[in-house]
């Protein structure tokens, strides 16, 4: 393989699937090949993470419209001028076009797009231009995310340049992590999960309507919500005004997932779309059956009837009727639980991932 010093690049300042993946690829690359670098965002927690490594690091704001600011390009191409990567991975919209343009000035030789999100791409002028003109190749983290690139215009990219990698989780560090028992909540037969940003994309609201339909029909039962977002009070209240406030517990971040996931029953994600469901391949890896709606790159990662249930979006009497179905079949979640684990450790170890990226960067 060849020797090329790479960029990974991420202005973000949450902490998300995306963040996650910038920072545990550009790890193992710099651990391997010493020769890899990452701008983070000024003041984000991916910087934050970096700052604990070794690993080279800078940070910058970037914003949606950054790329009109010519000061802001100048400053990129000075750093990538000094730097001189061979390869930008880059990981939003905003950094696309800002980086990617100061990339393409400053004579980066291979420019790559990393999309996240299983949403179609608008069909805009800047967008043609951007996709045409900037980029060399593109990665999804899924065949539907990479689908919904071309959705608005088969033209845009030529399909042959997008590559799908999976996300992947190191199962080893995963399992290193302190997991002492969590106490269960009292009078639940069964502790149901959810994990994630309290955000509409989520469908949180939906958990409370499922919560309300069990306690209607006297299931013993705890919901428990890992996450932290800007519609935490609003749930919270809807909670309260719906009868469910004793059912559904929200527990604010927490840091320690391999210890929430083996602390609860069943895991249930109602989003209404995702990239790649990170805490999908955990709570499989966990041993727990999901349930979710079929959407995004869900069924790329849950086996409908094998290792989940996947119901059509929107459809809760279907969700609840799966939910109920694992509640009272204690086997049928142990059999699902198995088989989860074992295609987690078989699709989604962040080794495939680091390989297929290798594979990418390095084999020509």
């Amino acid at each position: 393989m060849k020797s090329r010093k790479i960029c990974f690049f991420n202005s973000t300042k949450a902490w998300g699937g995306g963040e996650k993946w910038h920072y545990d690829l550009s790890a193992r690359l710099h651990a391997k090949y010493g020769n890899v670098f990452v701008v983070a965002g000024k003041g984000s927690e991916l910087g934050h993470r970096l700052a604990a490594t070794d690993i080279p690091h800078h940070t910058v704001s970037i914003g949606n419209l950054s790329f009109l600011n010519p000061l802001k390009i100048i400053k990129l191409v000075r750093l990538f001028r000094k730097e001189r990567p061979d390869v930008l991975i880059m990981n939003l919209p905003a950094d696309l076009k800002s980086a990617g343009i100061a990339a393409r000035l400053s004579g980066v030789k291979r420019i790559i797009y990393r999309r996240g999100s299983a949403i179609a791409v608008k069909d805009s002028i800047l967008n043609r231009l951007l996709f045409r003109y900037l980029l060399d190749d593109v990665i999804a983290n899924s065949a539907e995310t990479a689908r919904s690139l071309l959705l608005n215009n088969q033209n845009l990219f030529p399909e042959e340049k997008i590559h799908v990698i999976y996300n992947g989780v190191d199962w080893g560090a995963f399992d290193s992590r302190p997991q002492p028992p969590i106490r269960r909540p009292e009078q639940a037969r069964v502790v149901l999960g959810n994990a994630g940003r309290l955000v509409p994309q989520k469908g949180q609201d939906i958990l409370i309507q499922l919560a309300k339909q069990l306690k209607l029909r006297g299931y013993s039962f705890k919901i428990v919500i890992a996450g932290e977002g800007k519609l935490k009070e609003s749930l919270l209240q809807k909670s309260a005004a719906e009868g469910v406030a004793d059912q559904v517990h929200f527990l604010g971040f927490v840091d320690n997932m391999p210890q929430f996931l083996h602390s609860i029953d069943i895991f249930l994600l109602p989003s209404h779309w995702e990239g790649f469901g990170y805490v999908i391949a955990e709570a499989m890896y966990c041993e727990k059956p999901v349930v979710a709606f079929n959407v995004s790159s869900n069924p790329e990662i849950i086996s409908n009837n094998e290792t989940g249930f996947l119901v059509d979006k929107g459809d809760l009497k279907a969700f609840l009727e799966k939910t109920e179905l694992l509640i009272n079949d204690a086997g049928l979640r142990q059999q699902m639980g198995r088989r989860a684990r074992e295609a987690a450790i078989e699709k989604f170890s962040l080794l495939n991932t680091l390989a297929n990226l290798e594979q990418l960067l390095y084999a020509d």
